[in-house]
């Protein structure tokens, strides 16, 4: 098992590398200002699907995304899964099978004591008997256990499968989920993906592949490991009655900086100076959307916090509007980094009162504002979205959508 000495050397590896290369690989670190923005699907098209399943995947690449999302823990005997955390209770049906009930105990994820079933304690084979189940109460269930748990190869054959039946490159798009917790059990992450990206010849700069992560360490060591595109995402704990961003633990900042001691929180990573550190090490930057584009009560109550203001009787994003965008974006494309913002989703309730219930009123939004691509539960509407936006802006674009012997790009 990985001590804390273990994830320090790491961490001075990744410090020491990172300071050596980043000047040199900063020609290869430059965005493309003509490209249309990407859509990933987030999870998969986990609007309609049970999240991180072979099954969503193809539907999202059906639905029209160019990368699709696979989060990613190890299994006891090493292998990459796809699923959103490495406590699996909640997206598969795992508690009610009997076999494994005597597996449910408590651990530490970056620092929070959790109770369930960890993705650690069974092997692939046994991985393999669970079913995925929708993690959304308000989604469909009715898929709930018909859909498998597929591993990273798995997920990289059927995107070159489905890359080759529709004549379009698709991507992927792979989260190492809590690096720092991986690396304490004694399962890292990092070489198990470039290994599997070797195997699959798409451990290079051209590949269509991006790796994100929430921590800054396991970013900073693959940046002296693969010429793959990074991506720093940077999280937040909720949005205040005035818009402003909420941090608290344990999404305050990354969990590599606990460990290290080091202060600050997620939101400087997007300041001028917090920008510039990410240039060194990545090619862009996945920021929870509101720190682009928030929003603030409409109405509150006595005690401060966010009233009923279009009367429905409930309490959600639609009591909220938008507030002027922050310079963020264009502070990272002045360094040459993408923007690539989650998550954007359907429901009314998940959407500020200014989009009057239209989900694609947001991604045009966000598409206007100059991102270079966004996660969509919902690859479908977001595809429609990116559209409505180039025959808005584009003149040449709408030739392009009617022409008989062309593809748009």
């Amino acid at each position: 098992m990985f001590q804390h000495s273990s994830w320090t050397r790491f961490a001075a590896l990744a410090l020491a590398a990172s300071t050596m290369t980043g000047a040199a690989w900063a020609h290869e670190r430059e965005r493309d200002e003509t490209a249309a923005p990407i859509v990933i699907g987030h999870r998969g098209a986990s609007g309609y699907l049970p999240e991180h399943t072979l099954e969503g995947y193809a539907l999202a690449i059906e639905l029209g995304a160019d990368f699709i999302e696979p989060d990613l823990v190890a299994t006891k005997d090493g292998h990459l899964i796809a699923r959103h955390e490495p406590n699996i209770i909640n997206t598969t049906n795992v508690k009610d099978l009997p076999q494994f009930a005597s597996r449910k105990r408590k651990a530490m994820v970056d620092g929070i004591e959790e109770e369930g079933y960890f993705a650690s304690d069974f092997t692939l084979a046994e991985i393999k008997q669970l079913g995925a189940v929708q993690a959304f109460a308000d989604r469909d269930q009715s898929f709930n256990g018909k859909f498998k748990i597929p591993t990273l190869e798995e997920i990289i054959e059927l995107v070159k499968r489905k890359s080759r039946e529709t004549g379009r490159q698709v991507g992927i798009y792979p989260e190492t989920k809590h690096p720092t917790y991986h690396q304490t059990i004694g399962l890292p992450l990092e070489d198990r993906l470039l290994a599997v990206l070797t195997r699959a010849g798409w451990n290079h700069r051209n590949a269509p592949v991006f790796i994100q992560s929430f921590e800054t360490a396991n970013l900073k060591y693959l940046n002296t490991k693969t010429r793959v595109r990074l991506i720093q995402l940077v999280d937040a704990d909720d949005v205040n009655p005035d818009g402003s961003m909420s941090l608290v633990k344990p999404y305050d900042k990354p969990y590599d900086w606990v460990v290290a001691g080091r202060a600050g929180l997620f939101s400087d990573l997007l300041t001028p100076a917090g920008l510039a550190e990410v240039k060194t090490y990545a090619d862009g930057i996945g920021p929870w959307k509101p720190y682009l584009i928030s929003s603030a009560c409409i109405k509150r109550d006595a005690a401060g916090k966010c009233a009923d203001a279009n009367g429905d009787g409930v309490v959600n994003e639609a009591d909220r509007q938008l507030l002027a965008p922050t310079d963020v974006v264009a502070n990272a494309h002045k360094l040459g980094l993408l923007v690539h913002p989650y998550t954007f989703r359907n429901e009314q309730k998940r959407l500020a009162g200014d989009y009057a219930g239209n989900p694609v009123a947001e991604y045009v939004r966000f598409f206007e504002h100059g991102v270079d691509g966004l996660f969509s539960d919902f690859a479908d509407t977001a595809v429609a979205a990116r559209v409505t936006y180039r025959l808005k802006h584009d003149p040449d674009y709408a030739r392009c959508l009617t022409a008989q012997e062309r593809r748009c790009d």
